[in-house]
């Protein structure tokens, strides 16, 4: 633990008293026994707001002033700006430029009130994300800015952080080099909504650490964390105490206010502060609606553009998956396989025995091998992280493997996960498609036949053979690989429907199922199709196992519910928001 906080402000005259009463609030909450360096960044503060700012200084807190004129006029003509922003709002795009000695801070708004310990803020371990921050309640609760997130930025509305109060990576931000990416987003876009905070969302998107809504405890709208829980109060939006008299939790404002050397300064301007003022700061909010409005009926948004770079076939794949999505369709493939050659008993050896049939395996498992390594050393496939690779090494039993269905090479990353386990007497088989089998030519053509795979079949005599297969290899103690969605959509993050038939051969066989679900994330790395390449991680669930004295029907009913809310749990953890599917069809889930 570093018992030394960087803490940073971005500052003008006009915020200076408000980040007098914040620093005041923070100070007598803070743990004592920790260091705290407070920065407060501006362009120019007056003698006076120096002065009352250093008075705060303490054994353990020191004061400064850090000047960006510089770094802001290198970028100021290209900062748009509106209302009552200004370009303070960019300042914490500069802290890790320009205090390379610090791996991580705290960034906060003046209109904030500390009633934490920020040292536990400070203490979140940020792993590899960029920042950590709280969600964006403005745009969770209000349609408009929702629909603009989404359709404007890409960014799910409830995966959309307040940029107010952050745990800044500092070092990620240098590696990653994302004041470069800004500038040059800048040149691309610019965000006229909510300005740097949309840049910084689709500069970190999937690469924040979520935090407990209490660190950033937004007065507007609805509040949705309890008060007891509350660590920072921020008044966002037209939501200022010293503006308006009947602002909500106002109290906990004017509790430290008054214990500073502005409070009669802060009070004369709330009594000062006009009914026609008040307007036009309500108007400001209507104007900002609009401004969104706007955003989302230009033919050219942010996504738009990001789209006209990317492949148009898959574009429209995408596209696809969103129409299908919102009709309800989960169990059909996007993209057209080629026409299928019927699989015939006569050519399929499920449960291979023959010489010829195992040397063949072994050479499509070498050349699978080194194809795989291939594929993970020019990352295209990234497997971040294999997690509960302990529930696979646990199974003493054949078993149902379940996967989410996204890409073609999700199976490779389940076979990794596999051999992590350590198992080597028990063999692990994939169920394919038919066509996969059958129509594949070439190198990919002969891994399909020869790497342990089960194809289905439209003949109904070879499907009697593929159920014999999956119940000897099942009962001989083997792991059968399914993808119980039975479509592949490419990407496509949510988990899918459910359909039974692995769930009714775990249930007939008495074996469990191991759920696992892929989560993705994007890397970074532009992918020759304008897409960015994800990054994996694997996650291994709590086997399901089947219940004595239920019926075969019953055991698979239950073993595949709890496979999604397993799919599920895992999905709105790792994403941090709940699981919603844009249909209206609720037959379809």
């Amino acid at each position: 633990m570093n018992n030394s906080i960087p803490i940073f402000y971005a500052c003008d005259d006009n915020f200076a008293e408000l980040a007098v009463v914040s620093l005041t609030s923070m100070l007598e909450n803070a743990d004592q026994t920790r260091q705290y360096h407070i920065y407060f960044l501006n362009t120019g503060l007056s003698d006076a707001h120096r002065q009352a700012l250093l008075s705060m200084q303490a054994a353990n807190v020191t004061v400064s002033f850090p000047d960006v004129t510089e770094q802001l006029e290198a970028i100021r003509e290209k900062l748009p700006t509106r209302d009552y922003f200004t370009s303070t709002t960019y300042y914490r795009l500069f802290i890790p430029e320009l205090f390379p000695q610090y791996d991580k801070a705290v960034y906060l708004d003046s209109d904030t009130v500390v009633v934490g310990d920020i040292s536990q803020l400070y203490d979140h371990d940020l792993k590899d994300n960029y920042l950590g921050a709280v969600k964006d309640q403005v745009i969770i609760q209000e349609k408009v800015f929702g629909d603009y997130a989404e359709t404007v930025l890409g960014i799910d509305r409830n995966a959309y952080f307040s940029a107010g109060i952050l745990l800044l990576n500092c070092r990620a931000f240098r590696e990653k080099q994302l004041l470069g990416r800004f500038v040059n987003l800048l040149n691309t876009y610019n965000f006229v909504v909510a300005q740097d905070q949309d840049y910084l969302n689709v500069l970190c998107k999937d690469r924040v650490l979520w935090l407990e809504p209490g660190w950033n405890t937004q007065i507007f709208g609805k509040i949705i964390c309890p008060e007891e829980e509350m660590k920072i109060v921020h008044y966002i939006m037209a939501s200022k105490p010293w503006h308006c008299r009947d602002c909500r939790l106002k109290g906990y404002f004017w509790q430290y206010a008054e214990k500073t050397s502005v409070y009669e300064d802060i009070c004369r301007e709330l009594e000062n502060y006009t009914d026609e003022q008040r307007q036009r700061d309500a108007a400001g909010g209507e104007r900002l609606v609009q401004t969104a409005l706007a955003e989302i009926s230009r033919p050219d948004h942010y996504m738009a553009r990001v789209r006209m770079a990317q492949a148009p076939d898959r574009v429209a794949v995408v596209e696809k998956i969103d129409e299908l999505e919102r009709l309800g369709i989960f169990d059909m493939d996007v993209e057209q396989d080629p026409p299928t050659k019927v699989l015939t008993p006569d050519q399929i050896e499920y449960v291979r025995k023959s010489l010829s049939a195992t040397i063949k395996t072994q050479t499509a498992f070498y050349a699978a091998k080194k194809f795989v390594k291939y594929l993970l050393k020019n990352n295209q496939l990234i497997i971040k992280d294999i997690v509960g690779v302990e529930n696979f090494a646990n199974l003493d039993s054949g078993a149902i493997i379940t996967c989410n269905h996204f890409n073609a090479f999700d199976s490779f990353a389940i076979h990794l996960a596999y051999m992590a386990s350590g198992h080597k007497a028990r063999r692990f088989y994939r169920v394919i498609r038919e066509g996969n089998y059958t129509n594949f030519p070439g190198f990919y053509g002969f891994l399909m036949r020869n790497c342990d795979t089960l194809p289905l079949s439209s003949n109904p005599n070879t499907m009697k053979k593929f159920v014999r297969a999956v119940n000897e290899l099942l009962q001989a103690g083997h792991f059968i690989l399914f993808y119980p969605e039975q479509s592949m959509w490419w990407n496509y993050r949510k988990p899918k429907p459910l359909k039974d038939s692995a769930f009714s051969f775990a249930a007939r066989n008495m074996v469990p199922v191991l759920p696992c679900f892929i989560t993705m994330k994007d890397s970074g790395i532009l992918g020759p199709d304008g897409f960015f390449v994800q990054e994996y991680t694997v996650h291994v669930g709590t086997p399901i196992y089947p219940r004595e004295g239920l019926t075969a029907r019953k055991n698979a009913e239950q073993m595949k519910a709890e496979n999604f809310e397993q799919w599920k749990a895992i999905y709105e953890g790792e994403y941090g928001i709940p699981l919603q599917y844009k249909t209206e069809n609720a037959e379809a889930i």
